[in-house]
């Protein structure tokens, strides 16, 4: 039994074969998926996918990407989403994207900040986005810091200065996909010395196929090859991997009282 922690199946590459896709994750093992959500409308397609498959849950939030978007109704909106379902269990995914532009990082902050503050109400996780902002990423999760505060640096690409400042935050760290591309020798290190008892997988379908399927559409099936990767850097089985990544997602995100 494994979890993919992250993925966007209501996203368009979807559309055509959502079912044939879940089919061919429950044929992987995968037994649980949480769809994340990155927009308003997201959060709305993420909540019907939950309600449509025992298989999915749910994240409410909105990408940074979309920061500067934001109006006082949407963030009502998306405030009253978040507490509609059990099936939601986590909030995200909101932080901070500064690889294309930094306009708007001052919106994307104060997003952020309410995000935070939204998770610590309804006492829910945080999936976090982290791209080119470490340095922002931190210092807003200290300063918003509390004894409730959980969450999961998604998609992590960072060095190992970085991923030892978030583990000291409380913070889990989850790989994708991209750990098995050629390029990636300095990130199967920073997985080296991930502690496994904070250590997660995710796919982030449609993107980040695996090296051996690069140029396709990523999907949750394909975490078997994360597993793979993470077995042969690891020196561990893929059993244990599976075992030890499956109890950290349901350790964080309490799959086991959503009814599941």
């Amino acid at each position: 039994m494994i979890i993919d922690t992250h993925c966007h199946l209501d996203f368009p590459e979807f559309k055509q074969d959502l079912n044939q896709v879940l089919s061919r994750a429950k044929e992987a093992n995968v037994e649980y998926i949480i769809n994340v959500a990155s927009s308003l409308e997201g959060s709305k397609n993420a909540l019907k996918l939950a309600a449509e498959f025992p298989t999915v849950f749910a994240s409410i939030g909105i990408h940074p990407h979309h920061a500067n978007e934001i109006t006082e109704a949407s963030i009502k909106e998306i405030e009253s989403l978040a507490k509609t379902s059990k099936k939601i269990v986590a909030i995200g995914e909101v932080g901070f994207d500064l690889f294309r532009t930094s306009d708007f990082k001052k919106s994307q902050e104060d997003l952020f900040v309410y995000f935070i503050r939204l998770a610590r109400r309804l006492k829910l996780p945080l999936i976090i986005h982290s791209r080119n902002a470490g340095e922002e990423t931190l210092r807003v999760i200290k300063k918003e810091l509390s004894p409730d505060l959980r969450g999961v640096m998604h998609c992590f690409s960072g060095d190992i200065v970085f991923m030892k400042k978030a583990l000291d935050l409380g913070l889990y760290i989850s790989f994708t996909c991209n750990i098995t591309f050629k390029n990636a020798r300095n990130l199967r290190e920073v997985v080296r010395h991930t502690p496994l008892e904070r250590l997660m997988l995710e796919t982030d379908a449609p993107f980040l196929a695996p090296q051996v399927l690069r140029g396709k559409r990523n999907e949750p099936a394909y975490l078997v090859y994360l597993v793979e990767a993470l077995s042969e850097i690891l020196n561990m089985s893929k059993s244990e991997i599976e075992r030890i990544t499956t109890d950290n997602a349901v350790k964080l995100f309490g799959l086991g009282s959503t009814g599941a």
